[in-house]
């Protein structure tokens, strides 16, 4: 059973998916719902969900949010570590809008202050991989973490999270981080990977709905009825790490039946209502 260690933020999703556009000033019907979220918290549910072992590094607070996160996050049965400190939780508010894009605003709370000094190198050491949520090389000293933690890894994949953060970041920033890091594997979308067109590692390449690039070559996507596109990189990376491609691309087109980014909980089927 492969064992997954990820690195990153373990927050509340706020996920919104309005009936119809929003109007300003004006009350909008919509399906809203909360669940455990952040990068790292994605695939380390979905890599237990899909067989797998696994294990988050966190840096978490004390309040009801943070409580709540963790709470939903151990029933997937992921062993969280870290730090937990006065302090709230981060929130992310995940609006979905037609067709099929979603738009976030996101609170980071004190996820986003993991020191290296507070890791334990045997979390990473007693796994087979380590994760890191690309989000942590953003800002230090997340980054810093990070890169202490792969020096400690058996593997190292990172996904680069978004274009738009990197550019935020600053390119170059960002890529001496990734150097750093030297993961021997990177997951990316399309405009993700141009940020970095001078980076050389293995890549896995989201292409949304058409399918992805993996080492072992292109894979289609199968047509299926989109609910939700939240977090479906997230579990494609943690299917590609348990099992390959083929589990991939399943629990991406799973993923993206589901309201939100977790996996269903055990013993539940899913239902968008």
């Amino acid at each position: 059973m492969e064992s997954i260690c990820t690195i990153g933020d373990l927050v509340l999703d706020v996920l919104v998916l309005p009936d119809r556009p929003l109007v300003p000033d004006a009350d909008t019907p919509a399906t809203i719902r909360f669940a455990a979220g952040g990068q790292a918290a994605n695939v380390a549910a979905w890599a237990s969900a899909l067989g797998g072992s696994s294990r988050l590094i966190c840096k978490r607070g004390t309040d009801a949010s943070s409580e709540l996160a963790a709470d939903e996050l151990a029933r997937y049965g992921v062993e969280i570590c870290g730090p937990v400190v006065p302090g709230r939780a981060g929130v992310v508010v995940s609006i979905r809008e037609q067709p099929g894009g979603r738009t976030m605003a996101s609170d980071r709370g004190v996820s986003s202050l993991l020191h290296p000094t507070e890791l334990d190198p045997s979390w990473v050491a007693t796994c087979e991989v380590l994760h890191v949520s690309g989000y942590c090389l953003m800002a230090e000293p997340m980054a810093e973490a990070a890169i202490y933690a792969a020096r400690h890894a058996r593997r190292v994949t990172v996904d680069l999270a978004s274009a738009h953060d990197i550019e935020l970041t600053g390119v170059r920033a960002f890529s001496f981080r990734l150097e750093a890091l030297g993961p021997d594997l990177a997951f990316a979308t399309e405009a993700e990977r141009a940020t970095v067109p001078g980076f050389d590692t293995a890549w896995v390449i989201k292409h949304g709905a058409r399918g992805a690039t993996f080492p072992e070559g292109f894979y289609p996507a199968p047509e299926v009825a989109a609910i939700d596109s939240t977090g479906a990189g997230d579990a494609l990376a943690a299917g590609y790490l348990v099992g390959g491609p083929e589990l991939a691309i399943a629990a991406a087109a799973q993923s993206v039946g589901l309201i939100g980014a977790m996996p269903s909980p055990p013993g539940v089927t899913s239902s968008p209502d």
